[in-house]
């Protein structure tokens, strides 16, 4: 390999872009018409990200959940003061939006509303319960009986408190159930979106009554919208806050739009890659056009920096196009690559979402890679060598004094650049032990938008809209209807709500004590489980209830075998060690109630695999940021033959990793599925300047006669500009993305930029000091006499420099 990336390499190469320009152009116009032709492909993901493989025993317990009970997901909740509600005027409007709702049959499977709801009432002539409509459609213009009818609901209907109502604060909610098969399509998004806000805004404009919505399927649409939104938000704020700062650079309209024109290609192929490999636009994917932006234009910096610097030199444009590859061609692979690889480690997370991402962002580097090493000398080559004007930024006042104070820092102040060092690395540690870990599906969401406040309505009203789902496996069939179970789970389901941050929970213990009650005619004093006498005429009402329909009260509790039984809970927004907490406590109630032996009961639901999925999360991406270290020290050692480069420029990136970790725990950002992904990319960004750097120094050693301090001090005269310009395109580039409305990705935006700007003063400082210091004996040595060998060079190197010295005396 390292003879494909040789100098005699890389002038094949640039004589090959130079004689075929137009051939190459051709090439990606072709190439681009056809990624445009995959756009038709793409497609936005319909439902939350699950952070767990396939084959964790929480996934595959959360599968057989489904394939029980289907999507538990499928709420949608209406919620509004009762005394508003319960007027003529504002109760015919609510049950007109209710009646349109409820028609589309498609996507609607039933609703519970005040209108239509069902009161549960004994049939003694066919022993069974029936359901009868609580409400008189006839008398719905009586201002009386609707108060009675709102009181009876509050005080005499305990089976429907906190499912629909609250009756501390008097506030009533609607239940739509959406039908299972359609909740994590299109069609659930097109429904909620043109169907039901339509019906809500005309509820408000008729009524001008407050009305609070949420649920899991609304929720997530309004979500994803937000997402998409964004999309465009970010490629414009990106491309125009990294063109603005190429343009300042280098002053020259022509040479930005050139830049302007690789991103905007790149971005293009970004969007045909996941049309082609037919990957969903999720939360991480979306990033990637901007990605591209901010990646591509340091590019263009770097190439076109060293064009000037060529032309500056000797002026010859043929010379200076050429010299752009053979001098920094190696070095512009070695760092795409690295790049590229800080993205891809994400690959062996055995997560789908982080692994689409890890391919999708990795190739696209690589493309951006040649696309930029195509264009750039070709526009270069149709355009006249340039002017002095267009130079002037090469010594520009700002940038000297800047390359000036780096240089007089390594040069006098090596005690107090390791002073600072120590102190950040011990800073770094300190906060390192203050992190938290959070895995929260809502905290990360847009939280301006009104759907968020209204969460927190839900949150405050019925604590929560978040599911948990218990799965009960009695291990024979029809053995949830034995009483022993029934009082197992009533038990549980006290405990559920001695939990504050858990709802009261729903299941099948509910409807049989709701048919004590209607047994008993409605008297709400009876809504407990019957004993062992009543349950001998109770039960056989209830069973004979059980039929096929929408109307079987059995249906959303048991399966059909009446081996399965579920409760349903919901959950506040909590932290993964509150989470943890709540797991615990259930989990010892179940241990306690239901013996292994008899019983095998799963926590489930997706809040809860989302919770884990964070922890599984961490432990791997970890993993992964250890892959990535060990594949960069690798390439660093296949470039430099020298076990203690790998040493040297390791030490300059980790530390902005520990220093942005340590604040992370200073300011109380708890690590997350956003944070996570901060250390990955960062890393992989700012090694690039390492590998710049040591790239040109090599290369000034061999100008130099192998003189340490000069080569140094030559190569932060070279590249200092181009690592400083490329650095601050990055910073501001991800910096924008804290102008997002969901937090996950402000956080990475802001923890990027911060990690980059470390990055940029280790790599410009830190770096060049511990190259000296590890040979200041053979540098103070130079002093004196003409020096032979350098640590960056490999031992057959320094044999033949060596013998080529004696050769000389």
């Amino acid at each position: 390999m390292k003879k494909w990336l040789s100098t005699s390499f890389w002038i094949l190469i640039s004589r090959f872009l130079l004689r075929n320009r137009l051939l190459v152009i051709l090439l990606i116009a072709a190439f681009t018409v056809f990624m445009g032709m995959q756009w038709k492909y793409i497609r936005f993901t319909q439902t939350e990200a699950n952070l767990l493989p396939d084959d964790h025993k929480d996934n595959i317990a959360y599968t057989n959940f489904l394939k029980k009970f289907g999507e538990e997901a499928n709420l949608i909740v209406f919620a509004v003061k009762s005394d508003e509600v319960f007027k003529p005027e504002n109760f015919k409007a609510w049950s007109e939006m209710m009646n349109n709702i409820q028609q589309n049959k498609k996507e609607v499977d039933f609703v519970i509303s005040f209108k239509e709801l069902k009161q549960l009432v004994k049939n003694d002539s066919t022993q069974a319960f029936e359901l009868k409509p609580f409400i008189d459609q006839n008398k719905l213009n009586e201002v009386n009986y609707l108060q009675d009818k709102r009181k009876e609901l509050i005080h005499d209907l305990p089976f429907y408190e906190s499912l629909l109502f609250n009756k501390k604060s008097g506030v009533v909610r609607s239940v739509i159930y959406l039908n299972k098969n359609i909740v994590n399509t299109k069609i659930r998004k097109d429904f909620v979106l043109e169907k039901l806000i339509p019906e809500i805004k005309k509820f408000k404009d008729k009524t001008n009554v407050d009305i609070r919505v949420s649920g899991m399927p609304y929720i997530r649409t309004l979500n994803a919208t937000a997402i998409i939104s964004e999309i465009g938000l970010f490629i414009g704020a990106t491309l125009l806050v990294t063109s603005l700062i190429f343009y300042f650079f280098f002053r020259s309209f022509k040479t930005t739009l050139m830049a302007i024109f690789v991103v905007i290609i790149g971005v293009m192929w970004s969007f045909g890659l996941l049309g082609l490999l037919r990957y969903e636009i999720t939360v991480l994917t979306a990033l990637v056009p901007s990605l591209i932006v901010i990646i591509g234009i340091p590019n263009c910096i770097f190439l076109t920096n060293k064009y000037h610097q060529e032309a500056r030199a000797h002026g010859n444009r043929a010379k200076a196009l050429q010299r752009v590859l053979t001098k920094v061609g190696t070095a512009t692979f070695i760092t795409n690559v690295t790049t590229a690889v800080g993205f891809a480690t994400f690959i062996i997370t055995n997560n789908q979402l982080l692994s689409e991402f890890g391919v999708v962002t990795s190739l696209n580097i690589m493309a951006l890679f040649i696309l930029s090493l195509f264009v750039i000398p070709i526009f270069f080559s149709f355009l006249p060598i340039p002017k002095d004007k267009h130079l002037e930024h090469l010594e520009r006042s700002y940038l000297v004094g800047f390359r000036n104070w780096i240089i007089n820092q390594v040069k006098f102040h090596n005690v107090r650049v390791y002073a600072v060092a120590l102190t950040l690395l011990i800073a770094g540690i300190i906060g390192v032990y203050k992190m938290k870990i959070s895995g929260s599906v809502l905290e990360d969401m847009p939280k301006n938008q009104p759907f968020f406040e209204d969460i927190r309505f839900f949150e405050k009203e019925f604590k929560g809209v978040l599911p948990v789902e218990i799965m009960i496996d009695t291990k024979r069939k029809k053995g949830v209807m034995k009483m022993t179970t029934l009082k197992k789970m009533d038990e549980l389901q006290k405990e559920i709500e001695k939990i504050p941050q858990l709802s009261k929970p729903v299941s099948i213990v509910n409807l049989v004590k709701y048919a004590k009650q209607a047994y008993y005619n409605g008297n709400p004093e009876y809504y407990d489980l019957p004993n062992s006498q009543e349950q001998a005429f109770i039960l056989p009402y209830l069973k004979n209830s059980a039929k096929d329909g929408k109307e079987n009260p059995l249906k959303s509790y048991v399966d059909k075998t009446g081996q399965y039984a579920r409760i349903s809970t919901f959950m506040k927004e909590v932290g993964t060690d509150e989470m943890e907490e709540v797991e615990k406590k259930l989990n010892e109630k179940i241990k306690e109630l239901f013996p292994e032996d008899r019983y095998t009961v799963a926590i489930t639901g997706k809040a809860l695999l989302f919770q884990k999925g964070t922890s599984y999360l961490l432990d791997n991406l970890i993993e992964s940021l250890i892959f990535a270290v060990a594949l960069t020290a690798g390439l660093i050692f296949f470039l430099f033959r020298s076990v203690k480069m790998i040493f040297v420029a390791l030490i300059p990136n980790l530390l902005p990793l520990l220093c942005t970790a340590g604040l992370m725990g200073y300011l109380e950002i708890p690590i997350k599925p956003s944070t996570i992904l901060v250390f990955g990319i960062a890393f992989g960004l700012s090694v690039d300047d390492t590998i710049r750097f040591l790239a040109q120094y090599r290369q000034e050693l061999k100008i130099n006669n192998w003189k340490i301090k000069k080569s140094i001090f030559k190569t932060l005269e070279e590249e200092g500009p181009s690592m400083f310009y490329t650095s601050i395109v990055l910073l501001c580039g991800f910096f924008v993305f804290t102008l997002s409305d969901f937090g996950g990705t402000v956080a990475l935006g802001g923890l990027v930029s911060i990690t980059l700007l470390f990055g940029m003063l280790t790599n410009l400082i830190l770096l060049p000091s511990l190259v000296l210091s590890l040979n200041r004996t053979l540098a103070n040595q130079q002093e004196m006499k003409e020096p032979t060998l350098d640590i960056v060079v490999s031992d057959d190197e320094i044999e033949e420099k060596i013998e080529q010295k004696n050769k000389q005396d």
